[in-house]
């Protein structure tokens, strides 16, 4: 790895860890989910579950000369209960995510001058701060119990994990410009 420094590495490492086990519960959330009967909350974790993917893909990739074992450590909210109760963990580790994993990353990689590590950190961080307000959303509906009401379908990106609820998807993705024929739909 000569061209990533320690500390950049490490962050990749952890926001590898931290997004491929958030990928793994949501996945487990979403089948919580269908079992309370709220198809569309189990719509959005498997959406959010696929950005996730994306996210620990491009962190993962930027490590690609790196060979050694590692382990990591991502401040993973742990425990799953009932929806609401999953939606409040979702919510607190987005919220992580945006204000003080993705920001304290980003800094450090463009400080240590780690172009790819800097954009893998900040295409996730912009797909966070969607994910932290459609979980308050939902979290919402269910407290009020009902489902959360989803308008069409959720959309990933599939190159940088941007995140939009619509009929169709954007024109161009905001975030990495990905033409709109790449979204995937949930």
């Amino acid at each position: 790895m000569h061209h990533i420094r320690p500390m950049t590495k490490d962050a990749l490492l952890s926001a590898f860890g931290g997004e491929s086990m958030a990928h793994m519960r949501y996945l487990i959330y979403a089948d919580i989910a269908e079992g309370e009967g709220l198809p569309n909350v189990a719509r959005l974790f498997r959406a959010i579950a696929h950005a996730e993917r994306v996210h620990a893909t491009n962190h993962y990739n930027v490590l690609k000369d790196y060979s050694e074992g590692a382990k990591v450590s991502s401040g993973t909210p742990i425990g799953p209960g009932k929806t609401s109760h999953n939606l409040a963990l979702a919510i607190s580790g987005e919220e992580y995510e945006v204000m003080e994993m993705y920001p304290a990353y980003m800094e450090l990689a463009r400080s240590q001058g780690v172009d790819q590590a800097e954009r893998s950190f900040k295409w996730a961080y912009e797909a966070e701060k969607i994910h932290a307000e459609l979980y308050r959303r939902a979290k919402e509906a269910v407290d009020g119990g009902e489902d959360f009401t989803i308008e069409g379908k959720v959309w990933i990106c599939p190159v940088c994990g941007h995140t939009y609820v619509g009929e169709v998807p954007p024109e161009r993705c905001p975030v990495c410009q990905a033409p709109k024929e790449r979204y995937l739909s949930f």
